[in-house]
């Protein structure tokens, strides 16, 4: 694998006006940006299965008392429930699409000729 020489890579961060300092600063506002971003997501995702937990309690116990009102109320109560299921599927959709995102501009610098600070190791 050929390794560009620093002076060669110093000039393509002078012609595009970009210092290696600005891009350490870039990549720490989007690793901040995918860290929101992740922790939001888990903190909906624990919600929705906490409610997940109270509704499937409720269901057991309807189910469990034979009572005509209480097994209808609990067509009501699984459908919540698999509306909360996709609710999760999607935010696990959306977190992974944002991750794979986040790795995508992250490791632009290896197709275009930019540095990254991964250490190449001879084999």
């Amino acid at each position: 694998m050929y390794i560009m020489p620093l002076p060669f890579l110093y000039n393509l961060y002078i012609i595009k006006n970009i210092s290696f300092k600005e891009e350490e600063e870039m990549e720490g506002e989007m690793d901040g940006k995918v860290f929101q971003t992740c922790q939001k997501s888990f903190v909906q995702v624990q919600n929705i299965l906490d409610q997940n937990r109270l509704l499937i309690n409720e269901i057991n116990q309807n189910h469990e008392s034979k009572i005509p009102d209480n097994l209808n109320r609990n067509v009501g109560l699984i459908r919540e429930l698999n509306n909360n299921i996709r609710r999760v599927v999607d935010l696990y959709a959306n977190l992974s699409g944002s991750f794979n995102k986040s790795n995508d501009v992250s490791s632009e610098g290896d197709s275009s000729g930019k540095p990254t600070h991964k250490r190449n190791r001879a084999l």
